[in-house]
């Protein structure tokens, strides 16, 4: 039989924890992500007092605090930057030693997510919006009609795929993936609900209040007639410009049109974006030449989306609320 997988700190202290709590090592195997088999022998090395053989630690608990210490200071610094740091602190340890120590403590290094930044005033505002909202229900977010633009560029950078090839292939035509300094892309503005998507519009110069109005014209009021026929609906859009001029006010008190309040800086917020992120990934595999090519290509995958799809986007709406309320007006997963 193998040999069983080497505990880290993080995972001893949580079976010691939970052993104290009188917790089953079934339960313990699946909080702490071990076997039962590694948890069985941990508690009882402990019960028997006995320690672990091998090589004495070269670093004392005060030293491991420092590590963390520095680590939470600035986690965006690379190993060989945080092992210099730390052995300027008067630890005697090895690169390869800081990397363990990292570890064991839980941390992992990842690509951070990307979202928009938020002064201590556009978060009070965001925390203020999701607790006025908390109350409303998956079907009061139904009669909301969500828009948003996206640009989509012809050149999608590393999203790509991998390409199998044979020795030799690496220039063929067939193997290349195109890049170019100025790619091609085009703006698009879209509208969804519950029920699922309207028409696209493809913008084609920088949108102030009248090209705007134009949209909401001839694309808004189709959608909405394609997705609430009769009934009422209101209407949400960002805070950009063009949005909130008083002109484009003036438009929809002139059609009877309730608009949301809505937070700036607060995609996560909005379903249509994870819309855009799913259009974006299903078309990770499509190669057009052109600005044409590429607007077919959108319009031929917007079409793909089904209402279950928009259904469910509009449903996470109260999570969503939640998860703002939770991180107290900072940026959450969504």
């Amino acid at each position: 039989m193998g040999k069983t997988a080497a505990l880290t700190v993080v995972q001893k202290t949580t079976i010691d924890t939970l052993h104290k709590e009188g917790k089953t090592q079934k339960v313990i195997a699946k909080e702490a992500g071990c076997s039962q088999r590694s948890v069985s022998k941990h508690i009882n090395r402990e019960a028997k007092g006995r320690k672990r053989c091998g090589r004495k630690k070269c670093t004392s608990n005060r030293d491991n605090r420092t590590l963390e210490r520095i680590v939470k200071q600035n986690p965006f610094k690379n190993v060989g930057e945080i092992h210099k740091e730390w052995t300027a602190a008067g630890v005697s340890a090895s690169r390869t030693t800081t990397h363990r120590h990292m570890q064991d403590m839980g941390l992992s290094c990842r690509i951070p997510c990307v979202k928009p930044l938020l002064n201590n005033r556009q978060r009070q505002k965001h925390l203020a919006w999701a607790k006025d909202k908390k109350d409303q229900t998956a079907a009061e977010w139904s009669k909301v009609m969500c828009s948003d633009e996206s640009k989509f560029c012809i050149s999608f950078g590393n999203q790509g795929p991998r390409v199998w090839r044979k020795r030799g292939e690496a220039q063929n035509p067939c193997c290349l993936r195109s890049s170019v300094k100025f790619p091609q892309s085009v703006m698009v503005w879209g509208a969804m609900s519950s029920a699922g998507v309207g028409p696209l519009c493809f913008l084609r110069s920088k949108v102030n209040a009248s090209i705007y109005q134009d949209v909401l014209e001839h694309f808004m009021l189709p959608a909405a007639d394609q997705l609430y026929g009769d009934a009422d609906f209101i209407f949400q859009q960002d805070l950009a410009p063009a949005h909130s001029a008083k002109a484009t006010s003036t438009w929809f008190k002139d059609h009877g049109i309730p608009v949301l309040n809505w937070p700036a800086n607060s995609p996560d917020l909005n379903p249509i974006e994870n819309l855009w992120g799913i259009v974006k990934r299903k078309m990770r595999y499509a190669r057009p030449n052109n600005a044409e090519e590429l607007k077919a290509t959108i319009r031929a995958t917007w079409a793909l989306i089904t209402p279950e799809q928009c259904h469910r986007l509009i449903d996470s709406m109260p999570r969503r609320i939640a998860a703002v309320i939770q991180a107290k007006g900072a940026p959450t997963k969504y």
